[in-house]
């Protein structure tokens, strides 16, 4: 039995591989991937795993993402920090999920729900799409304004007059259409979950888009893509070739 695992912090993944190994010997771990880009590339590459531990929070954006790019044909079992709220609508879905920190007794009884996945893939393929489907319709409620720091106040910032959202070094900004930037005390992953995803695209680590903020979009080697906005930016945006096609999906307005 081969499962790969899914997850960007190291320790968490050897973590989780360890355990795996004190409760099923025989489960072997192919790949431990960090990122979006990479899963894809490795599920594109690669015969299918028989169960796949998926964190949910990756590097470069939601692990839901992966599922927009390549079809999953096995059984995943989610680990997550997220609070209970958050988690309920996983509840009526078959496949299970693991809080954070994992511990070996909740571990084992993820492992044996997976047994009841065994031999039946159109099952699994089905409760995986319920699954989405009720995360999709789960908490859809986007901000409009955040409020940024200004001297000493807090001022309105509309979102819809934001053209793109970057680190710089190690500072988060958010750059508006007039070219005006400001800081806001957020990482890129808390901001993406608050943002309308029909209005904003993870490119990439480093940058948050608009749709409203795109110029046009250059082909970059290695079927990756180069997005050019309407202002001047720090650096490229670069699409990752794993992602180009969802990117292209977004922007012409595809529903996922």
């Amino acid at each position: 039995m081969k499962a790969i695992i899914v997850e960007d912090e190291f320790i968490a993944a050897e973590t989780l591989k360890n355990l795996i190994g004190e409760i099923r010997e025989d489960i072997e771990i192919p790949a431990i991937l960090q990122s979006i880009e990479e899963t894809v590339e490795w599920m594109e590459t690669n015969p299918s795993p028989d169960l796949i531990f998926m964190d949910i929070h990756l590097a470069d954006g939601s692990a839901f993402m992966i599922f927009d790019n390549v079809e999953i044909k096995c059984p995943v079992i989610f680990t997550t920090a997220y609070d209970e709220y958050a988690l309920k609508a996983f509840e009526v879905n078959s496949i299970d999920y693991i809080l954070k920190p994992i511990s070996k007794a909740a571990l084992e009884k993820a492992i044996s729900k997976y047994r009841n996945f065994m031999g039946n893939a159109s099952q699994n393929q089905t409760v995986i799409n319920n699954l989405l489907e009720s995360l999709k319709q789960y908490s859809k409620s986007y901000k409009s304004y955040f409020l940024v720091p200004e001297r000493d106040k807090l001022i309105p910032l509309a979102l819809n007059d934001v053209y793109y959202i970057y680190i710089d070094t190690k500072i988060v900004k958010i750059v508006t259409s007039g070219n005006d930037s400001h800081y806001i005390d957020k990482t890129l992953d808390d901001i993406m979950e608050e943002l309308d995803p029909g209005n904003f695209f993870r490119a990439n680590r480093q940058f948050i888009i608009s749709r409203s903020s795109v110029r046009d979009i250059s082909l970059w080697f290695g079927n990756k893509l180069s997005v050019n906005l309407k202002i001047p930016v720090p650096q490229k945006i670069i699409i990752s070739k794993a992602r180009a096609k969802e990117f292209k999906q977004w922007f012409a307005g595809s529903t996922r």
